[in-house]
């Protein structure tokens, strides 16, 4: 699981992965830390690459990804990118690993 801060790394992923999992996290939301607890246990098992950003510390990407991918902002929140494309998202508590892995099992 690899931290993504700028909007080159990000966009570079879109061309390069497909498909990977992107998660918003909030630094300082007990909520969002529960999400990214099942989102690093999905990921330590996972084929899929998956990668993540802390709201906090690169809000100018998290922007671009709302604006980019017409997905409303909220965090914690996971989405499933394939073929450079949103195929799935999620927040809050509906993040778990196995939500994570049956996105995926549903849209590939």
């Amino acid at each position: 699981m690899n931290k993504i801060d700028s909007i080159e790394e990000f966009d570079k992923l879109t061309e390069e992965e497909n498909p990977f999992f992107f998660m918003k996290h909030s630094l300082t939301c007990p909520v969002s830390q529960a999400a990214f607890d099942e989102f690093e246990k999905y990921a330590g098992n996972s084929e899929v690459p998956c990668y993540y950003l802390a709201v906090q510390e690169a809000r100018p990407l998290s922007s671009h990804i709302e604006e980019t991918f017409h997905v409303k902002h909220e965090s914690p929140q996971a989405i499933l990118f394939t073929k450079a494309n949103v195929a799935w998202h999620a927040s809050h508590w509906k993040i778990t690993k196995k939500s994570l892995a049956t996105a995926l099992e549903e849209n590939q």
